[in-house]
Parts: C-alpha cells; sequence; structure tokens
C-alpha cells in the first residue's frame, strides 16, 4: 500500500516544489492571495517519497457582518485539487480534505465551501464522513467551440448590441492603477447588499492583471465605468470570477447585457473552449440573474457545492433541510 504525507502551508517559503496545470491551484494563485489583505490561503500538498503527488489550495476569507457573527472567517476552495498525472487521485483527495477541513476547524472558521467540481459525485463518500452537506446546485457554461457566440443570440439581441457600440459603449483591459480602482469601487458597491459573495481588496485585482492567466475588463460610457468583469483563462476554458454593473443606473445602456457579451466575445478570442459562470445565483427557483445569463445560449449543469459549518447545529439542520 502506498503511503503518503500531508503537509498545510501557509507561507511560501515553506512550500516544495508544487505541480503545475491548473490556476485555481497554483503557486501563481497562492502568491497573489499571500499578498493581500483580508485573505490567507492555505496549500494542502500530499507527497510521496518526497514528491509532490498531489495539492489543494484553499482561500480563507476575513469577513465582518452587521449580523452576528460580526467578524468571521469563510474558506473556498475551487475544485477538488490537482494531482500528477500517475497519482491514485481517489486515495489522495480524502487526505487532503480530511487534513484542511481538520486544519481550517481548529482555526474556528465559520463555514467551509467546495464548489466547482469536475463531477457531481466526486468524494461524495469523503464529504459525508467529514459532516459536509451538499446542496444541488445549477452551474452554467457556454460552449464556444461548436458556434460563435453571437450564433447563440436572438435577432434582437444582436441589434441592441450594436445599437449600444454605436452609442459609443467601448471596453478595455483594466491594467493601470485607476482603471483597476474604478472597476474595484463598481464591485464593491455592486456585492454591498450581497452577503454571500466576497470582493477582495483592491491589491488581489492589480495582482491579478500581471497575469497572463487573467484579465480584469471594464465596460465604459463616456469615460464612466458601467460593467467590468474578471475572467480566468484556465485548462483551455474561461471562468467568469467576478461581474458587475450598473443596471438601474444605466438602464438604457444595457450594461448587464454588454459585460457578459464581451466577456463570451473575449472567451472566444482566448480559443477558450467554453466559459464557465463560477456563481449563477444562489440555487433559487426563481432566479432572476441565472434566467438571464441562460438568455445567452448556456447550458445549466446540476452539481454539488459542499458546506461545513463550524456550529454543529447549523450543520444538523442543513443536513435536515437537505436530506437525501
Amino acid at each position: 500500500m502506498r503511503k503518503y504525507e500531508v503537509e498545510i502551508y501557509g507561507k511560501l517559503e515553506e512550500m516544495p516544489h508544487l505541480l503545475e496545470g491548473d490556476f485555481f491551484h497554483s503557486l501563481e494563485l497562492f502568491q497573489i492571495l499571500e499578498k493581500t489583505p483580508g485573505i490567507t490561503p492555505f496549500m494542502a500538498v500530499a507527497t510521496q517519497e518526497n514528491k509532490v503527488v498531489g495539492q489543494m489550495l484553499v482561500i480563507l476569507y476575513h469577513r465582518k457582518s452587521l449580523f452576528p457573527p460580526y467578524l468571521y472567517t469563510h474558506a473556498h476552495a475551487y475544485g477538488e485539487g490537482l494531482y500528477a498525472p500517475d497519482a491514485e487521485q481517489n486515495a489522495i483527495f480524502p487526505l487532503l480534505l480530511r487534513s484542511i477541513t481538520i486544519h481550517l476547524h481548529k482555526r474556528l472558521c465559520f463555514y467551509i465551501e467546495f464548489s466547482r467540481m469536475s463531477k457531481k459525485m466526486l468524494g461524495y463518500r469523503e464529504f459525508r464522513k467529514l459532516g459536509y452537506v451538499p446542496i444541488a446546485w445549477q452551474e452554467i457554461h457556454n460552449s464556444l467551440h461548436s458556434k460563435l457566440p453571437q450564433e447563440r443570440l436572438s435577432d434582437k439581441q444582436i441589434a441592441m448590441i450594436e445599437k449600444m457600440k454605436k452609442k459609443g459603449i467601448s471596453c478595455r483591459e483594466a491594467t493601470s492603477p485607476e482603471d483597476i480602482h474604478r472597476y474595484h469601487q463598481l464591485l464593491k458597491n455592486y456585492y454591498r447588499l450581497k452577503i454571500r459573495r466576497f470582493v477582495p481588496d483592491e491589491t488581489f485585482f492589480q495582482k491579478l492583471s500581471t497575469s497572463s492567466n487573467a484579465r480584469n475588463v471594464i465596460i465604459t460610457y463616456k469615460d464612466k465605468v458601467i460593467g467590468g468583469y474578471t475572467c480566468i483563462y484556465n485548462q483551455g476554458n474561461a471562468f467568469l470570477w467576478f461581474s458587475a454593473f450598473k443596471r438601474k443606473t444605466y438602464i438604457h445602456l444595457h450594461p448587464d447585457t454588454m459585460t457578459i457579451w464581451q466577456a463570451l466575445s473575449d472567451a472566444q478570442e482566448q480559443d477558450a473552449q467554453h466559459l464557465h459562470f463560477m456563481d449563477a445565483g444562489l440555487p433559487l427557483k426563481n432566479n432572476l440573474y441565472r434566467e438571464f445569463i441562460l438568455g445567452f445560449g448556456g447550458k445549466p449543469v446540476t452539481k454539488f457545492r459542499w458546506f461545513r459549518f463550524y456550529p454543529k447545529v447549523i450543520n444538523l439542520l442543513l443536513h435536515w433541510l437537505y436530506k437525501d
């Protein structure tokens, strides 16, 4: 039987030479997060005979709330991690999951969340053993390899987009400190009342702008930022991590449509196979945002998001609400 050792690393200088191939579990993202105020990254690393065979990056967000608990932490992992080509993922994943769960529990992390799992049932038994609760969550992606993005739009949508372009709406990548600051302000205002979403410090977006795997884009009208998004290009696909728009202020300019359309166009130009919306909103029956992005020809897929709360009473309640 193969013997694996697992270590949790919180500092860059302590880590061994890591695997490459998944930005969401990469050394590059760890470095960006480590330099961002309000965020603590942890990398769970599995080794065999001093060789890295698996790694899992978990992001610990330090958050504030108007309601109890007023100060708390929320950990989020995007996917199941990265594994060496010849590694036994089925044996290594449970070890990484258990180690990082115990580590975060000792730090009194209020809740842990796993999303973007490659398969719906991946790790089901291991998550259950550790007290995680599966919640069915609809994810959306647009295929870009079989049809051009505009071929999935209605004639009305195409006409509206062309009309907005003629009115002077344009876009550009936010690379300057000023553009990133304006984009960050847009995100903070947009997510102010969306307590489930966390907007990192401006430093995070500044660091991302220097990465070849990421783009911050702003949508402008008369040099006013009316929309924007952050897209990650990873493993041949594009992932829309953040997006925001001033839909009510500039309702006549349709900044929501122009923002999502630009993200699709950019992803297609970058030769991405798919554009994945990393958050299509809460799993509610009537979700206006989900219906809006489905209007661009996306495909809905139901997967599990896994949650584990520090207070046992919340876990028990969730188990009762979402029992199989």
